[in-house]
């Protein structure tokens, strides 16, 4: 067990090399954060008892971060039937005008986002929180639309796409806004997957039009507060990487995958411009051996010694189906155990 220092994730984010070997996760399991704090009890009373929990987890697991909501605000929608996927093509609530006039736009500021200040106590010193979002605004209008509305909207009516997407972009920004008062947050990331294995969901064109100037706003309010921006997205966005780094100018990008780009290349393509964080694709964690990936992690740490602008984690989230001698095996590279 080490002792969290945040200073080596900003280190990571500057695009410089921190003072030990750094590890990054967006977030992992009831497995793993049950491994981690076996015999301990956290305080419930005032319904915080599992952020306390996640905080304990991650430091334990020799993490300098915690990630976790800001408050509860999110975008109501009917809950869709899924049980280890979900379909994109699945219709959702807005599909006209009307429906987005009627729609329960929630207001942002009307959510509770005092956890933030009362985990406070509860963080280890160094240590610091990541604040993620609600989803963010394309997986959202996908949510509320329906991937198939939502392609037939962009040729149908680019207006009202122009409307809903600043509806959802307006109150995310205003959430990451109401989070970056609190001093216990270190950065946040910016959670949006913006494509599959082959293209980006919209077109290019349209992921600038209707997508990425929200991205824009959100990372300018960011920096403003003085924390860094990261952007976690799935999906090849081959096509939009310049936007990524020189238009919205995120700080570090996170999710992988081998049969995108596997991390040791994105990371000589892009890591002098971003941060590279995580990347070690989520199925070879899961097929691996022990010894597999501790190979394939020392030797991207040897890669990026002297370099630095890296944090060695998966390439996406560690779900319940990661072996956890995996998972032990990739985070023990980090922290010498």
């Amino acid at each position: 067990m080490r002792e969290p220092n945040f200073a080596n994730l900003l280190a990571v984010l500057a695009r410089q090399e921190p003072e030990r070997p750094t590890l990054f996760e967006f977030f992992m399991n009831d497995i793993v954060y049950n491994h981690f704090t076996q015999g301990e009890t956290f305080d419930d009373t005032d319904g915080l008892g599992g952020f306390r929990k996640l905080v304990r987890a991650f430091r334990n697991a020799g993490y300098d971060h915690v990630t976790l909501g800001g408050s509860a605000f999110g975008f109501p929608s009917p809950p869709i039937p899924h049980a280890r996927s979900i379909s994109q093509s699945h219709p959702g609530v807005i599909t006209d005008r009307h429906s987005f006039d009627a729609y329960p736009w929630p207001d942002p500021d009307r959510f509770d986002f005092s956890r933030l200040e009362r985990l406070a106590p509860d963080l280890p010193e160094g240590m610091k929180i990541i604040v993620s979002g609600p989803c963010g605004v394309l997986e959202n209008v996908v949510t509320l639309l329906g991937y198939e509305t939502l392609c037939f909207m962009t040729a149908e009516d680019p207006e009202l796409l122009d409307d809903i997407c600043a509806a959802v972009g307006s109150r995310i920004l205003r959430y990451y806004e109401t989070c970056l008062a609190y001093p216990a947050v270190g950065a946040i990331i910016v959670n949006d997957d913006w494509g599959f294995a082959q293209q980006t969901l919209l077109s290019p064109d349209d992921m600038r039009r209707y997508i990425f100037p929200w991205h824009r706003r959100m990372v300018e309010a960011i920096h403003r507060a003085g924390r860094p921006a990261i952007l976690h997205s799935c999906g090849n966005l081959r096509e939009v990487w310049d936007d990524i780094l020189d238009d919205m100018r995120f700080d570090g990008k996170h999710s992988f995958e081998d049969k995108i780009q596997p991390v040791e290349e994105a990371y000589e393509a892009y890591g002098a411009r971003i941060a590279i964080l995580g990347g070690f694709d989520l199925d070879f964690i899961c097929r691996s051996t022990p010894d597999g990936i501790r190979q394939r992690v020392r030797a991207m740490m040897e890669r990026t010694r002297g370099r630095g602008r890296f944090a060695i984690g998966t390439g996406n989230s560690v779900p319940d189906y990661v072996p956890m001698e995996n998972y032990l095996a990739m985070i023990r590279c980090a922290t010498g155990d």
